[in-house]
């Protein structure tokens, strides 16, 4: 995969300026020890779900001296932690796919408000929340539809589509309480049916008609991905990420051709950073000089880089930094789903999906 191109090789000097500065701010740029003494830095703790976090905090550390304590787990997990330690936040900075959960967090008042004035694509713009509570800093989709072309020819274009009797025991999804893409596809697929006024009920409504063409629900991408590998269904609705990972490095065979598209709009699923508003005012600025730092182009280029099968496949949100070869290109025709107000709803959507879809 050709991970680096050449528009973002030619603002490699803008970066190497911003990672001079962030050493230039640190209290020490030499590497620091993961103790509070020393240095004069103390560790930042990083809650992330994304495949190239340890690769990216790694370089952060090693461009400004500052010590990360990196949990890295799937989202959902991560989730419960930061739900149960509301009282008591053991994270500085949290760093998942998905603005829903952030915007809860922001009602909850646990995030600090931060905006690293950076300049973003249009699609970028779109994800800002306009009291900078949280900072997206790259973009998937959700769903990507991926499917068997070595075994079917048909190709659903619409979410109507997919009610068609010959796509009857062929579709695959993800739990949504497992997996955390999958409730902002719900999300966006209630989104479309019926806005914020019908939605919730058109969207159930649509899903148990899915159920009853024989909806296969697995728990993650991977399970997903690997149901359609086994021929035990035909398509999948997944993040377009995992798709195209699926894509790049699936051994293709008579059997199996896997092959993308995307039905109608598609939603925005944003790789998100959110800083606890409770950590001390140390723990902060190292926070923001870590989205600085992401959002710089040597930051974006070990995010393109970390995970060149997986979460690498992004597209990103910074003017001048094409996406990784493999990536695609995005969709045409998205939408934004408000997530203050879809986000509260996460609760109700997945306990209705539980008892019902699964």
């Amino acid at each position: 995969m050709k991970a680096w191109n050449a528009r973002l090789a030619g603002t490699a000097a803008t970066g190497a300026l911003i990672i001079g500065a962030l050493a230039g701010c640190s209290s020490n740029s030499s590497t620091a020890t993961n103790s509070a003494g020393g240095s004069g830095n103390v560790p930042l703790v990083v809650y992330s779900s994304q495949g190239y976090d340890s690769a990216v905090t790694k370089a952060f550390t090693k461009a400004t001296g500052i010590p990360v304590s990196l949990d890295d787990d799937s989202t959902g997990p991560l989730l419960a932690k930061v739900a149960a330690e509301r009282n008591n936040p053991q994270w500085g900075l949290l760093w998942v796919d998905g603005d829903t959960a952030f915007a809860e967090l922001d009602q909850q008042g646990q995030l600090l408000d931060y905006n690293p004035n950076v300049t973003l694509t249009a699609a970028g713009q779109t994800l800002v929340p306009t009291d900078h509570a949280y900072i997206p800093v790259s973009t998937t989709a959700v769903p990507a539809l991926i499917y068997n072309a070595a075994k079917v020819s048909a190709v659903p274009t619409t979410w109507q589509d997919l009610l068609d009797p010959q796509y009857k025991g062929k579709i695959g999804m993800n739990d949504p309480s497992q997996s955390g893409p999958t409730f902002p596809l719900i999300a966006g697929l209630m989104n479309q049916l019926g806005g914020q006024s019908g939605g919730v009920a058109a969207g159930e409504a649509f899903l148990t008609k899915l159920k009853a063409n024989g909806l296969v629900v697995h728990p993650t991408n991977g399970d997903t991905l690997h149901a359609l590998e086994t021929g035990q269904i035909d398509y999948g609705l997944i993040q377009s990420s995992a798709a195209m990972g699926e894509v790049a490095t699936a051994k293709t065979s008579a059997n199996f051709q896997p092959k993308v598209v995307y039905l109608g709009t598609t939603t925005l699923l944003p790789g998100v950073i959110g800083i606890d508003k409770g950590a001390s005012a140390q723990v902060q600025k190292e926070a923001e000089k870590f989205v600085q730092y992401v959002l710089s182009a040597a930051g974006q280029h070990v995010m393109q880089t970390g995970d060149p099968t997986g979460d690498s496949l992004y597209w990103p949100i910074l003017p001048g930094i094409d996406p990784v070869a493999d990536a695609g290109t995005m969709p045409a025709t998205y939408q934004r789903i408000d997530p203050s107000f879809w986000g509260p709803l996460e609760g109700q959507v997945n306990t209705f999906f539980d008892s019902n879809i699964k």
